[in-house]
């Protein structure tokens, strides 16, 4: 029999011999008044070998077991850190050692009574007066070094790992900051939280290929949501609404990569009487406030790059950065070129694919070499169906794209209002579906019929929970709590 199955064995006895003795090995509270963290902090001047009749009451999981005969010695882990207790033969009763020593494992909750007192060799400790279980771990906790070596294993059971690896829960105390300092920096500014449909009829605001389910009770298929709800919050607009955002999850049926997920959280906010130059001013004190909020600092490293927000934050020409790096120019060039180029590069891409699509791919290679933090500007109309011409050239639009590290971290724009114009655009993107694009947008004709009724100029922009990765430089999906994973049967 394995190890695993022999414990697994022997507590299930534990358990039985426990109900038999009428113990509830899973009661329903635990009056809890103290914590790990809380402790530690108050009794750090506490010298060594020096106690405290302080009466404490904590709860937490047992870590490790250390039985020298007349002291056992336990790690106890709550949310806050780690402390040790002590059952020691004159100051806790027999008992309760007994107890312990034939029903607490590893693993097991325990809450625990009892009196502080600073070792010999320093550990600040709580001398056991009453011990309760609190809930029986029946599997034994992988070992720190040697159980989750496999990243699978380790994102399926991620609880286990975020007992055994304090600095993964850290990340997840960081991601809340950053989603606070997201929202609060623009609630303080006048901004309106709102929540818009995650099931659409049509998708909009992205190209990106959506997931498809069905409505019983409408009896039609719908779109998960692929934007933070632009269109719906241009309607905002519309209405009369000046200053809007969400924070929710949006879903992109697309490939899994160090950047890309399918399930993730985006923020958009939408700005009236606003140009894409005053966004790029919002949306670089925004990042700025996050880094603050997040990292206490506006330096941090990510992906080889060492990043400074508070440097000044460059203006790319997208056009002039593809010609510099590649010799390529959009507007000059046909689609043949600018596949001979992406060959040259040993650049992948499907056949047949339109001109807009293949720039886009060289763009995605010239970015890489862009450190930031960088607005770049100056699109092309193509690849931009949802912004803004351009006053002076009408073949460009008024959008910026953040780039820190060689990725994009953000994009934002001069939203269309021009109702024919964006009807037009929409037109070409569904020339393009039908040529077997699955990432270009859906004609909405119902957001064309609500921009005929007018939108005032806004300034759009949004930004995904892939900033906060780069901010603390690991890949996206270490940074979601439960990535989505095969079923283990079909691993």
């Amino acid at each position: 029999m394995a190890r695993k199955e022999e414990i697994e064995k022997e507590r299930l006895l534990k358990l039985e011999k426990l109900r038999k003795l009428k113990i509830n090995p899973y009661p329903d509270k635990f009056d809890k008044k103290n914590s790990a963290l809380e402790l530690q902090e108050k009794y750090k001047k506490l010298g060594k070998d020096k106690s405290k009749k302080d009466k404490v009451k904590i709860a937490g999981r047992i870590l490790v077991v250390r039985d020298i005969g007349k002291i056992i010695f336990a790690t106890m882990q709550d949310f806050s850190g780690k402390i040790q207790i002590m059952l020691q033969k004159d100051k806790t009763s027999s008992k309760t050692i007994n107890f312990f020593k034939k029903f607490v494992d590893s693993g097991d909750f325990v809450g625990v009574s009892g009196t502080i007192y600073r070792t010999k060799t320093g550990e600040l400790s709580i001398v056991v007066k009453k011990l309760e279980l609190l809930s029986k771990a029946i599997l034994p906790l992988p070992e720190k070094w040697h159980g989750l070596q496999d990243e699978e294993e380790r994102y399926r059971k991620r609880y286990l790992e975020l007992i055994m690896n304090p600095e993964l829960k850290e990340i997840f105390i960081k991601k809340q900051k950053f989603w606070k300092a997201i929202r609060d920096f623009l609630t303080e500014r006048g901004f309106v939280e709102v929540e818009t449909p995650v099931l659409e009829n049509t998708t909009g605001g992205a190209d990106a290929k959506p997931f498809i389910t069905h409505h019983n009770a409408l009896g039609i298929d719908v779109y998960l949501r692929i934007s933070m709800g632009e269109l719906w919050q241009k309607r905002l607009m519309i209405s009369g609404f000046e200053k809007t955002f969400e924070i929710g999850r949006q879903f992109r049926n697309e490939g899994i990569s160090a950047e890309h997920l399918q399930d993730y959280s985006q923020m958009e906010f939408y700005l009236a009487y606003a140009n894409y130059e005053q966004g790029m001013k919002i949306v670089e004190e925004l990042y700025k406030y996050i880094a603050r909020e997040t990292l206490g600092s506006l330096r941090f490293k990510s992906k080889g790059f060492d990043i400074d927000l508070g440097k000044k934050w460059k203006k790319i020409d997208y056009i002039s950065e593809i010609k510099k790096q590649t010799k390529i120019d959009f507007f000059k060039v046909s689609r043949e070129d600018i596949e001979k180029k992406l060959k040259e590069l040993k650049i992948e891409f499907e056949p047949n694919l339109e001109k807009e699509r293949l720039i886009d791919l060289l763009w995605k290679y010239c970015r890489k070499n862009i450190k930031g933090p960088a607005f770049v500007i100056n699109h092309p109309v193509e690849v931009s169906p949802l912004a803004k011409r351009n006053m002076k050239d009408k073949r460009k639009v008024d959008r910026f794209i953040v780039v820190i590290a060689g990725s994009e971290l953000g994009n934002g724009y001069s939203e269309l209002n021009d109702p024919l114009d964006q009807e037009n655009r929409f037109l070409r993107q569904q020339e393009l579906k039908e040529k077997g694009d699955e990432e270009a947008q859906m004609y909405d004709k119902e957001f064309v019929e609500a921009l005929k009724y007018g939108m005032p100029p806004v300034c759009g922009f949004g930004l995904s929970e892939r900033l906060f990765a780069f901010l603390v430089d690991k890949p996206v999906r270490e940074c979601q709590l439960f990535p989505l994973l095969r079923p283990e049967e079909k691993r």
